[in-house]
């Protein structure tokens, strides 16, 4: 997507006024000034007055006169100044323009805020005003008109709105005293879609972080002026996606090495794709390895008034909102408008994860979670218990007490008998709904979700490692993913272990099965995302610290257009990524521990993705 296609001149000539200066400061400008030139956009003599001086002072403000000279000159040829140095050759050699043009396609630059006039300006509005009174009505209806155009809604209008070419991307919302651009593509497809200077928020981690967590439910807790976004979707402006999607209605179970074949063929099929499909978008954030290092703000509201607030919520008898996971459940499992909670618990030797949201009673609602599957309170019981009926409330334990201490306090409660939610249906679809996650594995938020057929699982197509098309989708087969076919392929594909250095001669045509594995176990256990986006972009004096930046998404996308030839290759990008968070973040022990806690993960995975005996070194002593 090309921001220039939905951008007026005027909105550009802003844009271009507001980054003068930033522009003026690039180093070693000469590519730029060359480029300009060939354009016909600036004159020959400026040009070569310029390009001989060596004075780095001197030369930034002559870059900055040199723009001010296309602002006033060429205010016609805006469009044109921006489609030549977004070219592709000085995007690579400026940073500065690459932020440039994330600002555009984030929304992070707002056209809608109002800017104050210049002095002289003013000066001579005020001369007018004493020259000429019928001037001062001309004005007044610029202004209106100005501000009908930056505001999104004007005096009650609500459809006029979606005809503006910049509000069919983006829309300004607020939520508490926060406020954010909303990207409509991104809420379409369940990726993190509210950025707020530069941080990226899902719906329901904005609304938290608007200090509105106590409502649990964001398309009322954030609006766009005083619109709802549950207007806005129901009203057909907005798509909200809530649903999981599988590739067969019926339950499989995948067990025979043939099968697994299958699967493993249909995963390299993707894989094998043509060169666009390695644009992908793993974690749509522009967070990179140094904006960590920025504290967040903690600006959610007291303990007392989230208990007041609930309690008020449960007085006025607000249980018919459905809960979320990570924002709005996709499966209709929640109830009651409760907030998510995970408690750990245990049944004998039996461990899980007992999700608040999914609860619905002992026999209904699958809101235990284990490595394996998600099963309701009776079924995770049933294992450990010769009872026929065992006392489910008794036998499963929290902190070393009854699950009953829990419905007795009411954090978990349980469904009257005549609830009709999706929970407690005893229809097979609602049930089989309830089998996979609500959110993605890889990024945690909702959206168009796939589901393994073989654990429990859940996945945007382009957050999978090979991204799903839609075509695998559409066939007859059960679909595993990568992690599953992994585990159950490893027997056959590794009889017996090899030493490390074996490991990282072998061809990474052989192994992509395992280098995805690795990639997507880092992706899941990067919750903060310090090693996942391209840290040129948003963070500030990284190049001067790292000359070789290296980062998750750039090895994905390296991979998948076969530019490694062994996995050596391969594992080198990848530990060098945390030699460079550890290199950057050496005065910061919390970010910096991170990155060595992922190197561990990598380390061990490797050796055991890859059958290594134990006696021989890690990746790291190797290298």
């Amino acid at each position: 997507m090309d921001p220039l296609d939905f951008l007026t001149d005027e909105q550009l000539l802003r844009f271009f006024r507001c980054s003068r200066t930033e522009m003026s400061c690039m180093e070693q400008p000469h590519t730029f000034l060359n480029q300009l030139r060939d354009h016909h956009l600036i004159p020959e003599e400026m040009y070569k007055k310029l390009i001989r001086c060596r004075n780095k002072g001197v030369r930034e403000k002559g870059v900055y006169q040199v723009l001010d000279w296309v602002e006033a000159k060429r205010p016609d040829s805006i469009k044109v100044f921006w489609n030549c140095v977004f070219k592709d050759h000085l995007l690579l050699q400026y940073p500065t323009l690459r932020l440039l043009r994330n600002r555009l396609l984030d929304g992070s630059f707002t056209f809608y805020e109002k800017l104050p006039e210049k002095m002289e300006k003013e000066e001579e509005e005020e001369d007018k005003k004493k020259k000429k009174a019928s001037a001062d009505g001309e004005e007044e209806e610029e202004e209106e008109e100005e501000k009908k155009t930056d505001s999104p809604f004007w005096k009650g209008e609500k459809s006029d709105i979606w005809t503006k070419p910049i509000y069919k991307i983006q829309l300004p919302v607020t939520c508490g005293d926060k406020e954010g651009i909303l990207i409509r593509n991104k809420l379409a497809t369940g990726e993190r879609c509210i950025v707020v200077q530069g941080r990226w928020f899902t719906p329901s981690g904005f609304e938290e972080f608007g200090g509105k967590k106590s409502s649990n439910n964001w398309k009322y807790s954030i609006c766009c002026r005083d619109t709802t976004l549950a207007e806005l979707i129901q009203e057909g402006h907005l798509t909200s996606p809530d649903f999981k999607r599988r590739k067969s209605a019926q339950d499989s179970h995948l067990g025979s090495s043939s099968t697994v074949r299958r699967s493993l063929r249909m995963n390299r099929k993707v894989t094998h794709g043509n060169s666009a499909s390695a644009k992908r978008a793993l974690y749509p954030s522009n967070q990179s390895a140094g904006s960590i290092t920025e504290s967040e703000e903690d600006d959610d509201d007291d303990e007392e008034e989230e208990e007041e607030e609930a309690e008020q919520e449960r007085e006025e008898g607000e249980r018919g909102e459905q809960a979320n996971t990570a924002g709005e459940s996709s499966t209709g499992g929640s109830h009651c408008g409760v907030k998510k909670s995970v408690f750990k618990v245990t049944c004998g030797a039996k461990n899980g994860m007992l999700h608040n949201n999914r609860f619905a009673s002992g026999s209904c609602g699958k809101s235990i979670r284990t490595d394996q599957c998600w099963m309701t309170p009776v079924e995770f019981v049933k294992g450990e218990s010769a009872l026929e009926d065992p006392s489910w409330k008794k036998d499963i334990q929290w902190d070393g007490k009854p699950l009953s201490l829990l419905i007795e306090s009411e954090k978990l409660v349980i469904h009257s008998l005549l609830c009709k939610c999706n929970l407690c249906s005893s229809t097979a679809n609602d049930r089989h709904d309830q089998d996979n996650d609500d959110d993605c594995f890889i990024c945690r938020s909702q959206g168009n979700l796939i589901c393994c057929d073989e654990c429990p699982r859940s996945f945007h197509q382009r957050c999978h490692l090979p991204n799903v098309d839609d075509a695998i989708l559409g066939d007859d087969f059960p679909w595993m993913c990568t992690f599953c076919v992994q585990r159950i392929s490893q027997s056959w594909r590794y009889p017996k272990q090899m030493t490390y250095q074996e490991a990282l001669t072998c061809r990474i045509s052989d192994h992509l099965l395992e280098c995805q594995y690795l990639l997507l176990c880092l992706y899941n256990a990067d919750e903060d995302h310090i090693i996942v986006a391209d840290p040129c972009i948003n963070v500030r004096n990284y190049t001067s610290v790292i000359k070789t930046p290296i980062w998750l998404d750039r090895v994905v996308e390296k991979l998948q257009q076969n530019l490694y030839q062994t996995v050596q290759h391969f594992v080198s990008d990848v530990l060098l990524i945390f030699t460079n968070c550890a290199t950057f973040n050496r005065d910061n022990a919390e970010f910096r521990g991170m990155g060595e806690r992922l190197k561990v993960l990598f380390e061990r995975e490797f050796k055991s993705t890859f059958s290594i005996q134990l006696q021989h070194p890690t990746a790291s002593n190797s290298q």
